[in-house]
């Protein structure tokens, strides 16, 4: 029997073609309550992208331990940064698509659509997806916002892509950002947010910079994450004119037994007070937008341990959410990658003329055909 291929069996063929930009960040409960957690859990945990192990003893151990035990205590780690909107991720994510698509067609103009999706929970990359196909989607560029690739993230992005389309009777011509860690507008960027948050020349905070773990495993069996995490922080520490001992790097967010990215962050956080490391920044590239793992575990988790240990100033650098500046670097970025796309490129008085006699030409295909 031949597989459903996703379409309609009236579809109008004179309608224009659209081009869309697929915004992609990792995903969030729906609630800070238990049964949330445990829902949007069970999705992530479950991703053999994200935990590379034996499926069926895998399985045991997430429904019979992980499930049963984690969601009650990450419920109140949420629960401590909720806001009245929602999930900062969601909410800040929402606002980065908003501005990215003032930025790409500030005035409504362009044959074009940018949208935002969850790996994990909602909104759903296929829920997302098929909305767009509904317009007429024809050319899709996916930004998934993770500055650095991992096959942990970006990969699975891909995957999850993929899936959906694997249904789809017209497929659109599809374009992946993998990374953007080296593009000079985001390093910029992130400099800045830094510079901002100095306070003048005599400034002397050590400067951490903090990414988001991986097992050791994964970087030994190819997986790039470490070394682009590396370059991004020796490139931005270069543009703030930083020697090798005012800045370092380490990876938080561990979770299992076996060995992640070293150093932690939270036992070098500890450390530094005894090394004479009074006064501290923490900037964290990785995240596009502050989360749970930004403002739970480093600004209120880490920074406790650090003056509990004896240090006297700890600020945290947000993450740069939808600032004009993130909005603009992403911009440039869509740009860049969907060249040859007039939808982006061309001029929209231009654009609007060819649709119309494009349309034109389908609808009358669409009535000679049989």
């Amino acid at each position: 029997m031949a597989p459903p291929y996703r379409g309609s069996p009236d579809f109008p063929h004179g309608r224009p073609d659209l081009a869309g930009v697929l915004l992609v960040n990792l995903g969030t409960p729906d609630a800070p309550t238990p049964a949330a957690v445990r829902r949007y859990l069970a999705e992530f945990l479950w991703d053999p992208r994200v935990v590379e192990q034996p499926r069926l003893l895998w399985w045991l151990v997430l429904h019979g331990v992980i499930l049963r035990l984690r969601p009650r205590r990450s419920a109140r780690a949420y629960a401590r940064v909720w806001t009245e909107q929602g999930s900062p991720l969601l909410v800040h994510s929402q606002r980065l698509a908003a501005a990215l698509a003032s930025e790409l067609d500030p005035a409504g103009e362009r044959p074009l659509a940018v949208r935002l999706a969850m790996r994990y929970g909602k909104p759903s990359i296929a829920e997302t997806l098929r909305e767009m196909q509904s317009l007429g989607l024809r050319r899709l560029l996916v930004v998934p916002l993770y500055p650095q690739y991992s096959a942990t993230t970006t990969a699975s992005v891909v995957d999850a892509i993929g899936a959906e389309l694997a249904s789809w009777r017209h497929v659109p011509e599809l374009r992946i950002v993998q990374d953007y860690w080296s593009d000079p507008a985001w390093l910029e960027a992130v400099a800045q947010s830094i510079r901002a948050r100095r306070a003048g020349p005599g400034d002397d905070a050590h400067l951490l910079f903090s990414f988001h773990g991986i097992p050791q495993r994964y970087f030994r069996a190819g997986d790039p994450y470490y070394c682009q995490c590396q370059g991004s922080a020796r490139e931005i520490a270069a543009r703030l004119g930083l020697a090798p001992a005012q800045w370092s790097v380490a990876f938080q967010s561990r979770v299992g037994r076996e060995p992640w990215l070293a150093p932690a962050t939270d036992a070098t956080l500890e450390a530094m007070p005894g090394r004479g490391i009074k006064r501290v920044r923490v900037v964290c590239p990785g995240f596009a937008v502050d989360c749970l793992e930004t403002l739970e575990e480093i600004e209120i988790e880490n920074r406790e341990r650090f003056l509990h240990a004896g240090g006297e100033q700890f600020d945290y650098v947000p993450a740069l959410n939808d600032s004009p500046a993130h909005a603009a670097q992403l911009a440039g970025l869509v740009r860049h990658h969907a060249q040859g796309w007039e939808a982006l490129t061309g001029d929209p008085a231009a654009l609007a003329a060819a649709a119309a006699a494009r349309a034109t030409r389908q609808a009358a295909l669409a009535e000679a055909a049989p």
